[in-house]
């Protein structure tokens, strides 16, 4: 229940953030980081379990027919990354709050943070790598909503623009990787391909798989051959 309330708490925060008035500042701040900081006192209510033998693990059916579930879970190293997300929020959210001007639109953008949060959840309590995909696309159109906010702005649209293109070919790349590592498994579910490193190394789809997947975070990050698209996206 309590992965499921993390998961969900970013999206219904961007919710109720994006049709709050747009003269809301301290509102908006003071929604925004309520969630992420209720975010990060579930995370941390979670580690006693998390650390445990096994981990958490929820699941609610998803597409049946093919075999995929809405699946969470959360290990030691998710727990930290999650944590990581959520204290990253917060400091987010007390820094735009000065930064911000009155006149900005503050409900779009902090609608897209919290989107963009609980994307980045998504990406880390995901059970099943179809799942994982989705939220890593859902990042990608969230951060390039991020980055166009001063739409106004030649250069803020350059720079969305290259980003978003960059980082969802990055997850074409992903998606490709992750359909030819559940053909070699036999499956999607984390914990069926983790304990399956053997056979995966051993097949003859490997050296493609370790390419397509290194070729994610070289974008997403961005380091070489694809540094070009940060300098326009932070301007």
């Amino acid at each position: 229940m309590l992965l499921s309330l993390i998961l969900i708490l970013p999206f219904l925060g961007s919710l109720c953030a994006a049709f709050m008035p747009a003269n809301a500042r301290n509102a908006e701040a003071w929604l925004s980081g309520l969630v992420a900081a209720a975010c990060a006192v579930l995370i941390a209510m979670l580690y006693p379990e998390a650390a445990g033998e096994g981990g958490l693990r929820a699941s609610v059916q998803w597409l049946p027919q093919f075999g995929l579930e809405l699946s969470l879970r959360m290990d030691g190293y998710s727990w930290l990354f999650a944590m990581l997300v959520a204290f990253m929020g917060v400091l987010v959210v007390l820094y735009a709050r000065y930064y911000m001007s009155p006149e900005d639109p503050v409900p779009r953008f902090f609608a897209f943070l919290l989107a963009f949060m609980g994307a980045m959840l998504g990406i880390v309590l995901s059970g099943n790598l179809i799942q994982l995909v989705v939220f890593w696309e859902l990042t990608s159109l969230t951060s390039f909503m991020l980055i166009a906010y001063w739409y106004h702005r030649a250069e803020a649209r350059r720079g969305a623009r290259m980003a978003v293109i960059v980082t969802v070919a990055g997850g074409l790349c992903l998606f490709l990787g992750v359909l030819m590592i559940g053909e070699i498994v036999g499956s999607y579910d984390l914990d069926a391909v983790l304990a399956s490193g053997d056979a995966i190394r051993q097949h003859p789809w490997y050296s493609a798989v370790v390419v397509l997947v290194a070729l994610v975070p070289l974008a997403q990050t961005p380091r070489f051959p694809f540094p070009f698209w940060l300098p326009h996206a932070l301007s």
